[in-house]
Parts: C-alpha cells; structure tokens; sequence
C-alpha cells in the first residue's frame, strides 16, 4: 500500500530529526531499524492525515487501530505489521515523555505477533564443506578471495551478525587470545572466541590480502572492498551465496552461518546463557528458538534412522 500526502503539520522535519536521533543515540537501534521505524511513521501520519487529523494528539487509538487494520487487509506480514505496531508505540511513548503529545495513544494497541519460524541451517558437514571451498578458492592469491575466506570462517566461528563483522576494525581482532570485539545491537560490546581455522583465515588475509587492497584512506576497517574501503555487508552476503554454490551446499546468507553457528553449538552441548553471550541476545527468550531447532533435527534424525519411529 503506498502512503498518501505526508502534512508537514504532522510530520515536520524537526519531529523527524528528534525521532531519529532518539532512536539512534538514546535506543542504539541499527540504521535499518532507524530507517524502517521512520518510514513505519511517515506512513501511520500520511494516513491519518488522510483521515482530517491535523495534530499528533490527534492521532487516537482508533486511528491507529484502523491504520493497522487497512495494512492487514493488503495484506502485509505479520512481520511488517508488528515491526509498525512497534514503530507506533515507541515513537508516542517518546512523544508523552518529550511534551509532544498530552496522551499515549498506543498504550492499548495491540498489534500482530511475528510469526516465528525454524532458522535455516547448514549440518556440520555441509558448513565444513563450504569453509574448505572457501580456502581453496583463496589459494588463487586473490585478496577478495582471501577477504571472503576470513569473513566466512568468523561469521562460522563467532555467529556475529554480518552488519556488526563488516563494522571490525583491525584492532578488534586478538589473535594471540583468538578474541572478536563484536559491537551488538544497543550498543553493547562483547568478546567472542574464535578457533584456529578462523585464526589461520584472518592471519592470511592480514598479510596477503589486505595489504594489496589498502590505500591511505581505508581507516582501521579489518574487511575492505576491491577500492580499499571498509566492506560492506552486501558484498560479503554476494560472497556467501556463491560460495554456498560452488561448494554444492544449500544457499545460506551470512544469518544462515549465525544461525548455524548457534545450533551446533547447543548441540555440541553448551548451555543457553552461553550461545545467549556468543550472539549477544539481549534475552534469553531469544536464544531459546534454537533448542526448538536442535530439537527439529533430533526428531528428523530419529524418524530416517530408527527402525521403529
């Protein structure tokens, strides 16, 4: 559905700015959750300027149950439709605390929950296999090759979101201790340890692969473009699937490498609070989707090999 006129009564450029900068100082949302919440806003504002509104204490609960219940109708995910029911109840909660509006509005809004589904997993076997093809294609010497060998073996290591890896910067790296300082969602920081395969990929890529890209204004950035910038996530996603190709493997993104990450973890036997540190999940709750995978791969395992299942 597109979004109507925006009047700059509702949407002003002052409100947005303030918004934005709440989001991203105050709350350490990612630019894309930054990006997305505004959009969510622009929409809700749009429409209920449709709808003759012409404040923000305007903007009742029925407005925004019914804004809800147009996207509904479209329809939209259950994904996009909580990610704006969220969008509504952060931004006027921040709206009541900063005087911009008298009531919360979305005190009472209840909105659509995500539909939670099983993460996409490579088996152990599968992720060694796209790891030792990534090895041997960096046996061409080529320093993009030797760049998306280190990324790949870290984000198997570690289970570090492909947004927080291409954001390393060389000194965030011990190899000594084979510890990744990892800055996480919220702005919060953390250690992961790495084994020696990831250790073996990043020393190579640090001595014959980086410096054949860098140039006087790279920075600190531990991954680097063909250009000598800092990398970015799209091109080691771009790296991840046509690895995953030609290893044979199934398609997996760099979130498939966390999410693998996790799984055998748990199933190598470490305990929730443990994989909850490694992938810096702000609550438990999160962490725990993944022993409903382990436990997936169980049944899957017991239903082809048992003779009476």
């Amino acid at each position: 559905m597109d979004a109507p006129g925006v009047r700059p009564a509702l949407w002003s450029s002052e409100l947005q700015v303030a918004f934005e900068t709440h989001l991203a100082a105050q709350r350490g949302l990612s630019e894309h959750t930054v990006r997305a919440y505004l959009g969510d806003l622009e929409h809700l504002l749009a429409y209920a300027a449709d709808r003759g509104v012409t404040t923000l204490d305007g903007v009742d609960l029925s407005v925004l149950r019914g804004w809800l219940a147009v996207m509904a109708a479209v329809p939209l995910s259950r994904a996009t439709l909580a990610r704006r029911g969220a969008a509504a109840r952060t931004f006027f909660a921040w709206a009541q605390r900063t005087g911009r509006v008298a009531a919360d509005p979305a005190l009472r809004l209840a909105s659509a929950r995500a539909t939670v589904s099983l993460p996409t997993v490579l088996g152990v076997a599968p992720a060694a296999r796209l790891l030792d093809v990534a090895r041997t294609r960096a046996d061409d010497g080529d320093p993009v090759h030797l760049r998306d060998w280190a990324a790949l073996e870290l984000l198997y290591a570690t289970g570090a979101r492909v947004g927080e890896l291409v954001a390393v910067d060389v000194d965030d790296v011990d190899l000594d201790q084979r510890l990744l300082r990892v800055m996480g969602k919220g702005a919060k920081e953390r250690l992961v340890p790495f084994g020696v395969p990831a250790a073996t990929a990043v020393t190579r890529w640090l001595a014959d692969g980086r410096p054949l890209l860098a140039t006087g204004t790279s920075g600190p950035a531990l991954l680097l473009g063909r250009r000598g910038r800092r990398a970015d996530a799209r091109q080691i996603r771009a790296a991840s699937h046509e690895v995953a190709a030609l290893a044979e493997v199934d398609d997996v993104a760099p979130h498939g490498l966390r999410h693998s990450a996790a799984t055998h973890l748990l199933d190598g036997g470490s305990d929730l609070r443990s994989v909850q540190e490694v992938l810096g999940h702000a609550t438990l709750a999160t962490t725990q989707r993944y022993t409903h995978v382990s436990a997936e791969r169980l049944r899957r395992s017991f239903e082809q090999a048992h003779p009476r299942a």
